[in-house]
């Protein structure tokens, strides 16, 4: 098995020491999209040739992954910039406007990609350097497969921008856990409207495939069953290339903006049986988006619009898994109106609270809501997640983990109250259907914080009283 943090820390490091061309980790993460995109597709083309009379690869023979990129003496300099930006001939024009009329739907998804990616690499031999370090995975050996998580998350935390580019994943544990309490099962369909990499989604697939997967009949209804929304390119690309690796031939898998579907076309048709999701939070929206849904609804808040989205976009009886940061679950006004919307239509029935180091570097208090659709709200039960003990925070070396839910899982279908885990009936809830409800049972522990600790909490408590502020002009 390559070591992964070895070959990621080689690449980020010959990108920055390029002299010109690519500026910044937005377009390291880009440029790295593209080309482990065309690598994983070529490799899962070679295993579908072996195991499938007459597949021919969308991708023409002279660009496909194999025949360009896999010889480490190969073209390099000026040659293979030219293979690569050529006008008329070059991989990214021919990719732009390709056609394959025997797999139109796949051809469709290489030409999003390189429509929405570009070559920023100027160094023909600095971006031969990269191509034989990612040469060093081989997605076709079920180890490196298995690692391929690892592999994103090491990708991100390795090239991202301090505080930017960590909306692009969930830990895997966390997306482990919300699949296995959703328990998809075959047959049902399955989305995460703001998809990121794919983390959720691939979750999905490893659990359906692991115990419901029988013959080529199953997996041919899994293949259909999995759907992705993703408005970011990078991840997207990053996402189209996790489903790929894990066995979905043509992913139902599309470059849009989930917040600009128009709510009130949402029907039975577009309902589905399955959400997971962490939808993005504090983030801009764009202009006049939240004119499509209704006027009691309404705000500039992106997390808030998805969780009226999800309700949407369910069917009844429909199970939904997602994320949210503490100032979803409180506060008045449009957020108010919201939570007496998700309490009303659907069972809140278990929210799990999650230390304010789970998504490091973000400080942020998050919670996992697990909800159906169809029924109302009488009572939710809450579950404090804690840190392992000795362990003061999460951290890039010291990441949530999936066996520390072991409780959790355990205590999921006998539950009782204990020292972590309590319910509230919804008619004790304080007015304004407030969720944030503390663990009774805790005891006040003083805690040492890091300055950096201390210094987002007070940036958290800023936002909070700005957004107060603005409700409070806003009905003025």
């Amino acid at each position: 098995m390559p070591n992964i943090s070895s070959i990621i820390k080689n690449v980020r490091n010959i990108m920055r020491n390029e002299d010109q061309g690519i500026s910044g980790d937005a377009q390291r993460l880009e440029q790295l999209g593209w080309m482990l995109f065309l690598k994983i597709l070529d490799e899962s083309d070679l295993s579908l040739e072996l195991i499938r009379d007459g597949y021919k690869s969308v991708i023409p023979d002279r660009f496909q992954w194999r025949n360009w990129a896999t010889d480490p003496e190969g073209m390099t300099g000026e040659e293979l910039l030219l293979f690569i930006d050529h006008p008329s001939e070059g991989l990214f024009t021919q990719l732009r406007s390709l056609k394959a009329p025997h797999s139109e739907a796949r051809a469709e998804l290489v030409r999003e990609v390189f429509d929405g990616s570009n070559n920023y690499m100027k160094s023909g031999y600095a971006m031969r350097k990269v191509i034989n370090q990612l040469n060093g995975f081989d997605f076709n050996n079920s180890d490196d497969r298995h690692v391929f998580g690892t592999i994103y998350e090491s990708i991100l935390v390795e090239l991202r921008d301090a505080g930017n580019k960590g909306e692009f994943y969930t830990p895997r544990a966390v997306t482990q856990l919300m699949a296995q309490m959703t328990a998809p099962k075959l047959g049902e369909k399955i989305l995460d409207p703001a998809a990121g990499t794919g983390g959720f989604l691939s979750a999905a697939i490893d659990l359906i495939r692991e115990k419901q997967i029988h013959n080529l009949d199953d997996e041919a209804i899994l293949q259909r069953s999995i759907a992705g929304w993703e408005y970011k390119p990078v991840s997207y690309v990053l996402g189209l290339t996790n489903l790929i690796l894990h066995g979905i031939e043509v992913p139902d898998w599309h470059y849009t903006d989930s917040l600009k579907t128009e709510y009130n076309s949402i029907g039975p048709r577009q309902q589905v049986e399955v959400i997971l999701a962490n939808p993005p939070f504090g983030a801009g929206i764009a202009e006049g988006v939240e004119t499509n849904f209704p006027h009691a609804y309404r705000c500039r808040e992106s997390a808030d619009l998805f969780v009226i989205l999800m309700i949407q976009l369910l069917k009844l009886q429909g199970r939904c898994a997602i994320v949210l940061p503490d100032g979803c679950i409180t506060g008045d006004g449009y957020k108010e109106r919201i939570r007496e919307k998700l309490l009303t239509d659907c069972n809140l029935h278990t929210i799990v609270r999650l230390p304010q180091s789970t998504f490091h570097p973000a400080t942020v208090s998050t919670n996992l809501l697990f909800f159906d659709k169809g029924t109302p709200t009488k009572e939710i039960w809450y579950y404090e997640h804690r840190l392992p003990k000795g362990q003061k925070s999460y951290s890039k070396t010291k990441a949530i983990q999936f066996e520390e839910f072991a409780p959790l899982i355990a205590w999921w279908n006998n539950r009782e109250e204990n020292e972590v885990a309590w319910r509230v009936k919804v008619g004790d809830l304080k007015c304004g259907f407030d969720l944030d409800v503390k663990n009774p049972r805790a005891e006040f522990i003083e805690t040492e914080h890091s300055s950096a600790e201390l210094l987002a909490g007070l940036k958290q408590s800023f936002i909070r009283s700005a957004s107060i502020i603005d409700q409070i002009k806003s009905r003025l």
